[in-house]
């Protein structure tokens, strides 16, 4: 792009600029919405698997991994893939429980990247648009016989896009440190668990010896 054309775009204005936020305000905002059920949802299938499991742990594994049947939910499925390789020994139900935390948490934090994203971002995007409006609005000035409320009218304008910035950012920045709580959470109370069943594995294995 050539310098005119730089100059031609920089004078167009941050108007744009302003618009793509809002529509990244729209994503931000399914994002936020649809992590929350999911997470909410989670947090319930945890405590059901809890209340399932925790009081079947000196029956065996065979009675843990009953009562863990049927139960959905990313911490059931975590603690199934350990139980399954209970016949292996201690080192298989381990490394499954680790592998299968990994692949959940994966699913844990989709989309979370875009809260992230977005909240780091949109100040900037929003000062950008900024810059825009500014250079605008003394390229107007530039170009008329108008007085200085010309200037104060466009960089009152320009301003807009560093608020509507702020206001897509905050909320994703928020949304973000809460999911990433609520994630560390349920991912911490099925480890726990799942150490829990691995002492049973170990338990057992020294009782067969």
């Amino acid at each position: 792009m050539s310098l005119a054309g730089l100059s031609a775009f920089a004078a167009s204005g941050g108007d744009w600029v302003i618009y793509g936020l809002l529509l990244c305000s729209a994503a931000a905002l399914a994002a936020i919405v649809e992590r929350a059920v999911v997470l909410l949802r989670e947090e319930r299938e945890l405590e059901e698997l809890r209340a399932a499991v925790l009081p079947r742990l000196n029956d065996g594994l065979a009675a843990v991994e009953k009562a863990a049947e049927g139960v959905p939910g990313s911490a059931a499925r975590i603690l199934r893939a350990g139980l399954a390789q209970a016949e292996h020994g201690p080192a298989g139900v381990e490394d499954c429980l680790v592998a299968a935390g990994l692949i959940e948490r994966a699913a844990l934090e989709k989309r979370l990247l875009l809260l992230g994203t977005l909240g780091n971002n949109a100040p900037f995007v929003g000062l950008f648009g900024t810059v825009l409006g500014v250079i605008k609005a003394f390229h107007d000035l530039s170009q008329s016989s108008a007085g200085p409320e010309v200037v104060m009218r466009g960089l009152s304008e320009a301003l807009v896009a560093t608020a509507v910035g702020l206001f897509v950012a905050i909320p994703c920045v928020v949304g973000y440190n809460h999911f990433q709580k609520k994630v560390k959470d349920i991912l911490t109370a099925t480890e726990a668990m799942g150490r829990l069943v691995l002492a049973q594995v170990r338990a057992g294995k020294r009782a067969r010896a």
